[in-house]
């Protein structure tokens, strides 16, 4: 992912520029907005449980926090480095900006296999993090989350970590299980928000959603969600992908059979789930002839190599920057709308900013008052973006990036030097 995270910091940097070009910053401001605000990476040796010692390395980059405490998620992967993470937190900073959320972005993580660990190795290892880091986050300062590799129970064993030194304080994490803290309707969020930005830009480009074609690549949390509320709003998703392979049906798949499925402690692989389909590649699920493709896995999967095979006719990106910039400029040439990470895959910081809310006040919502606010929310965040593409004869990406850049800057020249 070393190769991965520096091409995410160039596509974040151009990305970024062409936003300071049109509002006119200058160069000074210009720095202070490309530079992240600290950037940590320190040893973590583990003590396993054959007695054997590891020693992984942990990151966590603060890239701003201008418009409140810096929030980002929390990756287990064995392939990270600092512009992997660099990339990830700038992103968070324009993503909170986007959806007008008082958080700043962050991200980090340790380069581990959390497959190849054992449940104790995986908690010793999380407590181990957050002792590193002890000075750097907390609820006004840096509150992490989940992201790939983790979930709620590594949030809850940041909790403890947290809790041992700084006694009981919820609202340094979020994520967190129900039983401590957690926010109703938070595991879904994600791939709820992927679903209705989907909806919305469908009716924009003129698609009925109802019977739409869609092919979504990675059934993990954020993938299987936002199929599952997809095919309840009627689309037909004809195709899913995980790391193993796909699946490929054009009558529709049986999503509601597949995410059962997927649930289970056995999770089976996409393409040997017992539902009616033929298997396929996985790669070859991103040039099915379909009306949506959603890929909902992991970063640059749509390049300059394959992106001339795409025939989605709009795409949802639910992953974080899945398009290289040789492929987000050649969909734009072919006029084929995108609908950028920083909108579409938003609604899990939304939920997690509800849920920091819920903590700080010790008054919890129902998940019918959380799916509300969070359609609420992002129905807001796309009013904006696709007002001001329209207006401005902008892509959706620049019009994010516009509106999110300018949200920062502000709160920068409020609050001064």
């Amino acid at each position: 992912m070393s190769d991965t995270g520096s091409s995410a910091r160039q596509s974040c940097d151009r990305f970024l520029d062409e936003a300071l070009d049109r509002l006119e910053v200058d160069e000074e401001l210009r720095h202070l907005l490309r530079a992240p605000y600290r950037e940590t990476r320190f040893e973590l040796p583990l003590k396993c449980d054959d007695g054997s010692l590891k020693v992984f390395y942990g990151y966590r980059v603060q890239h701003n926090h201008s418009r409140g405490p810096f929030k980002g998620g929390l990756r287990y992967h064995p392939d990270l480095d600092l512009d992997h993470f660099a990339a990830l937190a700038s992103l968070m900073t324009w993503k909170t900006a986007l959806v007008d959320i008082p958080f700043g972005g962050a991200k980090g993580g340790v380069n581990c296999n959390p497959r190849e660990l054992s449940v104790g190795e995986r908690e010793r290892l999380t407590k181990r993090y957050v002792e590193r880091l002890d000075m750097l986050i907390g609820p006004d300062h840096d509150i992490p989350a989940p992201d790939m590799g983790t979930g709620p129970p590594e949030m809850a064993w940041i909790f403890e970590a947290y809790a041992k030194r700084h006694g009981f304080e919820p609202a340094a994490v979020t994520g967190k299980p129900l039983e401590l803290g957690g926010s109703a309707g938070r595991v879904a969020a994600t791939g709820r928000g992927v679903a209705f930005i989907t909806a919305w830009a469908a009716e924009e480009a003129g698609l009925e959603l109802a019977d739409a074609t869609v092919a979504i690549q990675g059934f993990g949390n954020v993938g299987s969600h936002t199929a599952l509320f997809l095919a309840e709003k009627g689309a037909r998703v004809v195709a899913v992908s995980d790391r193993d392979g796909g699946r490929y049906n054009p009558d529709g798949l049986d999503i509601k059979a597949m995410v059962e499925a997927s649930r289970q402690e056995d999770r089976p692989a996409v393409s040997v789930m017992e539902v009616s389909g033929e298997t396929m590649e996985g790669e070859d699920l991103l040039t099915l002839d379909v009306d949506i493709l959603i890929p909902a896995a992991v970063g640059g999967v749509i390049t300059g190599k394959n992106v001339q095979c795409v025939r989605a006719g709009l795409v949802i990106e639910a992953a974080n920057l899945p398009l290289t910039l040789a492929a987000d400029a050649a969909l734009a040439d072919r006029g084929i709308p995108v609908i950028p990470d920083v909108l579409a895959n938003a609604g899990g910081v939304t939920v997690s900013y509800f849920e920091w809310v819920q903590n700080r006040s010790r008054y919890y919502w129902s998940e019918e008052k959380v799916n509300g606010e969070l359609e609420d929310a992002l129905r807001r965040a796309w009013e904006d973006v696709r007002k001001m593409a329209k207006e401005q004869e902008l892509t959706y990406r620049q019009a994010a990036y516009h509106l999110a850049v300018e949200r920062t800057l502000r709160a920068i020249e409020l609050r001064g030097f």
